[in-house]
């Protein structure tokens, strides 16, 4: 990993990948990905998936969308498209 600042914890196998989204945020920063999530409120109302996980730069060749019910959901399919576009997440 480039640019480690001393910053990734070792994970903790109790939890889901939502104890680490932010860093999986600014590691793809650090890789020229631009990225997001958000939590839509209507959505959430409306019963739909209200999480969204964006990206788009970088080694990205057309950017991607991940939607979920839950954050551990929403994640979990951004993570699988990621490497199915050949961005390697260290998580």
């Amino acid at each position: 990993m480039t640019g480690n600042r001393g910053r990734w914890p070792k994970i903790d196998e109790k939890h889901g990948v939502e104890d680490v989204t932010l860093l999986i945020l600014e590691w793809l920063g650090e890789q020229g990905v631009n990225a997001m999530i958000r939590m839509d409120a209507e959505r959430l109302t409306d019963n739909a998936p209200a999480w969204t996980f964006a990206a788009s730069g970088g080694p990205l060749v057309h950017g991607m969308r991940a939607d979920g019910r839950t954050v551990q959901q929403c994640m979990s399919v951004a993570l699988a498209r990621l490497r199915e576009a050949g961005v390697s997440v260290p998580f």
